[in-house]
């Protein structure tokens, strides 16, 4: 190798699938290592051989624990991956959570397909193991924000808070010793005055700049919080069942947040609310536990002896017992349960006792990938194909805006107006190609900034 070069091998005119790789003279780090999501053509290539040789990678450092930005992790063992995993520390902590939830989810499936005879495979296999999980973990290690750390020979690299979830982290890799070369890569940037989480933490300048798009072409409304008591109001009023698909990671907090805020202030009706997700429950403890990650009203309630992350009549559901049982009940009753796109958990057996009655409402909190049936749902389908099931939807469905952990475009900008140079080099990444499109003209029109849209493959040079 003659220079320093970046290739984009996902999340690239897509939003999913996060890898970028960073090759210098000396060694090269892996930023990020995510799962292909939504459409089957992208989540048939977590199954290809990497493009590229996992063997001769010093190190992954990670955003956050966000599958689509972590979950390819176990399956780089298999390609015979042996350097350093980097992460925060919150993160560390949840990824032992998701990437164990994710190959549960995975086995739990292939079983079902082999049981039934519904996939294409024979036998239908999960696309890693508890096992390569274990493995996975047994590399990781976990820096403070702002602490500098040795990511590979003649690469360093340190993290900022971003702000979008527990422990999500805007990572800055310095190349070279004398005079290095600064990277720096947003991950999924986050947003101001948001619950629960301190703000993003400005960056003043960098030689490249890997900039996430997923909404770099809207405008977030207002916190949806009356748009969240009116569907919990008429849950009450018609005895009905509200199932909120939700990310086990951050948005279920933040739901729970808002719910327990509606009823202190008297603006919604008690009604029982259970979070059927052992995934959601692990994470919320753990956000409860990271105080260096508090915003000030978090702090204060996690201060006293209530948990600042529940409800007045709030049930935790871990045994599956527990869950098949939430089937015989009537309403009013809120269910939280992921995965938030009903890729998979158990929100889809919910889905298939429920989404056939005109008295449950799905309420989608947050970005639905094309391809999912979050998605399907969201555009209008008249039915879903779930565990080889065709259910039909005399549901109500409603999404609320507002809600998402990404920053919209106006707060991109705000992040990028605290360099105090423009970068020599800006990529977007993490974005669907309308996204990504807007954003690069907004930027190039208000800041003057050269900028392109990365495409998957593609190798830029330093």
């Amino acid at each position: 190798m003659t220079s320093d070069s970046i290739t984009f091998y996902g999340a690239a005119e897509t939003v999913t699938g996060s890898k970028h790789l960073i090759r210098s003279r000396a060694g090269q780090v892996l930023l990020d290592c995510g799962m292909f999501q939504g459409y089957k053509e992208h989540r048939l290539k977590n199954w290809k051989v990497p493009p590229f040789d996992s063997e001769k990678i010093n190190s992954v450092i990670l955003s956050h624990a966000h599958i689509d930005h972590s979950g390819y992790l176990p399956r780089l063992m298999k390609h015979h991956f042996r350097g350093k995993i980097f992460s925060s520390s919150a993160t560390a902590e949840l990824l032992k959570v998701l990437l164990l939830d994710a190959a549960g989810i995975q086995y739990e499936e292939a079983r079902f397909a082999n049981k039934k005879g519904y996939s294409k495979h024979k036998p239908a296999l999960p696309l890693f193991t508890e096992e390569d999980v274990f493995l996975a973990l047994d590399h990781l290690k976990h820096y403070p924000y702002g602490k500098e750390f040795k990511a590979a020979p003649g690469i360093k690299a340190r993290l900022h808070r971003a702000g979008h979830i527990l422990g999500s982290s805007i990572i800055e890799v310095l190349i070279g010793e004398n005079n290095p070369k600064k990277v720096v890569f947003t991950g999924d940037l986050g947003r101001w005055d948001q619950p629960i989480l301190r703000d993003p933490e400005f960056v003043e300048g960098t030689d490249v700049l890997l900039l996430e798009s997923t909404y770099g072409n809207r405008l977030h409304t207002p916190a949806p919080i009356e748009a969240l008591a009116q569907a919990l109001q008429e849950t009450f009023d018609q005895k009905g069942v509200l199932i909120i698909p939700s990310f086990a990671v951050g948005r279920t907090q933040e739901i729970i947040w808002m719910i327990r805020q509606l009823e202190d202030e008297g603006k919604v009706p008690v009604m029982k609310v259970v979070l059927d997700s052992p995934m959601a429950i692990d994470v919320t403890h753990i956000y409860c536990t990271h105080q260096e990650e508090h915003d000030e009203a978090m702090a204060r309630l996690a201060n006293k002896e209530a948990s600042p992350l529940q409800t007045q009549k709030f049930a935790f559901i871990r045994a599956p017992k527990d869950s098949k049982r939430l089937n015989d009940l009537s309403g009013p009753l809120v269910i939280i349960a992921s995965s938030g796109m009903m890729t998979g958990g158990r929100v889809l057996h919910h889905l298939i006792r429920r989404l056939n009655e005109p008295k449950t409402t799905v309420l989608l909190v947050g970005y639905q990938v094309p391809g999912t049936r979050g998605h399907l749902l969201q555009e209008g389908a008249k039915s879903l194909k779930i565990l080889g099931q065709k259910i039909e939807v005399k549901a109500n469905v409603v999404k609320i805006d507002g809600l998402s952990a990404h920053a919209d475009q106006n707060e991109i900008l705000k992040w990028l107006k605290g360099f105090k140079q423009p970068p020599k080099q800006t990529f977007l990444v993490h974005g669907e190609p309308d996204s990504s499109a807007a954003l690069k003209e907004k930027i190039q029109t208000e800041l003057g900034w050269n900028v392109d849209t990365a495409k998957e493959n593609q190798t830029v040079e330093f």
